[in-house]
């Protein structure tokens, strides 16, 4: 990853998150980061992990969120926003530059050429769907 792919990814993403998120308002508050933190940690999700992954879940991230959320309380609404904006743009723009579990596809630039095929007589034919076939008799 280089410094300034991860630059540019975090400008976008600083934009896309001004354009979701107005107002000072529309940032979680701390008891919704606190209530993300709990969830996680419930037996129940613990349990869940354990049986699909053989480990417990770790909520450490979370717990951090929850962190930082406590020392925006200090700072003005909109420099609190300024400041959830820019960690959540570096959060996603980690995830969007560095390598994914996701990666399996390459991303196409052009459509494949020819597809769909075009629906042709031949081609119902040829798959056993003749025109006949859909046609119900109707004498």
């Amino acid at each position: 990853m280089s410094k300034v792919e991860f630059k540019k990814a975090v400008e976008q993403e600083e934009a896309r998150l001004r354009i979701l998120h107005p107002t000072p308002d529309d940032i979680p508050g701390c008891i919704s980061v606190f209530d993300d933190y709990l969830a996680c940690s419930v037996i129940r999700n613990q349990v869940k992990s354990l049986y699909r992954y053989g480990r417990r879940s770790n909520c450490d991230a979370k717990f951090e969120e929850f962190k930082f959320c406590l020392t925006l309380k200090v700072m003005h609404p909109e420099e609190q926003r300024e400041a959830w904006i820019r960690r959540r743009a570096e959060w996603w723009a980690k995830r969007r530059v560095e390598k994914s579990s996701e990666d399996v596809w390459d991303l196409r630039e052009q459509p494949l050429p020819n597809f769909p095929k075009p629906i042709t007589a031949e081609l119902m034919r040829e798959s056993g769907f003749g025109i006949e076939t859909i046609t119900p008799d109707l004498s």
